[in-house]
């Protein structure tokens, strides 16, 4: 569901998320979020108060927090929250991370310009100077074969070749490559995947797809499954976000 670059949102939109190419933007109320592991780098900001992140009994409390992928975690907050998902074969995602100087229990925590991401987006334009500030495009190199096997993830991950034949055509072993993806893009190839999927699923949701066409699209059992999986990624079922009301953006 597009609108007109800058438009406000009007409070019936409320909350919205953005998604591009690789990355997703949401700006809402705090969701009450069930303990989760993430496929991709995770920047969430408490708009009003700090938020909590807690991992193995460790808590670590920051206005501003950066969740690498797969790292079990339980995320908290009081009030309004921003959270930005960025992929982690973008340039953006490693600029993002350069961003943080502090880090603690594996969370980074601080970021630089902190004080401008503290306020919430309220249309495309500031949506994307948002993720500008918070993740600017930067040149960060990674294995040219690593890339182009992300690329072809992205472009089609329903179809998506199987790890043998992407290793194939890196002239590696599949072993050897699993362990480069990993390596170079920051996440399993198998994470990576999903990931692509459930952006895919949100592409179809914003062009006016239900959740079942959307998940069926995405290469997905139908919309159960769907929900399964991005509860498993995100801490709650796309149906209890699609409940409050969310719209969804593709500036």
């Amino acid at each position: 569901m597009s609108a007109t670059e800058g438009t406000e949102l009007p409070q019936t939109c409320y909350p919205a998320v953005w998604i591009w190419p690789g990355l997703a933007l949401y700006s809402g109320p705090g969701l009450g979020l069930d303990p989760h592991s993430g496929s991709v780098w995770c920047l969430a900001v408490g708009v009003d108060a700090p938020l909590t992140v807690e991992i193995d009994g460790f808590r670590v409390t920051a206005r501003t927090a950066l969740i690498p992928p797969r790292l079990t975690h339980h995320l908290t907050m009081t009030g309004p929250l921003v959270s930005c998902y960025l992929d982690p074969a973008t340039q953006r995602s490693a600029a993002c991370r350069s961003q943080f100087r502090d880090v603690v229990h594996g969370i980074g925590i601080g970021h630089r310009f902190e004080q401008l991401l503290l306020s919430p987006p309220r249309n495309d334009q500031e949506a994307r100077r948002w993720l500008d500030t918070a993740a600017p495009e930067e040149l960060h190199p990674v294995d040219p074969r690593m890339e182009l096997a992300a690329k072809q993830i992205r472009d089609d991950p329903v179809n998506a070749a199987r790890a043998a034949e992407l290793a194939a055509e890196a002239g590696l072993s599949e072993s050897r490559f699993l362990h480069l993806f990993s390596a170079e893009i920051g996440t399993s190839l198998r994470r990576y995947r999903m990931w692509c999927r459930l952006m895919h699923a949100g592409t179809e949701l914003a062009a006016g797809a239900n959740l079942t066409t959307a998940a069926v699209e995405a290469g997905f059992a139908g919309s159960s499954h769907l929900s399964d999986r991005f509860k498993s990624t995100f801490g709650l079922s796309a149906t209890q976000l699609l409940a409050t009301g969310l719209t969804i953006r593709t500036p």
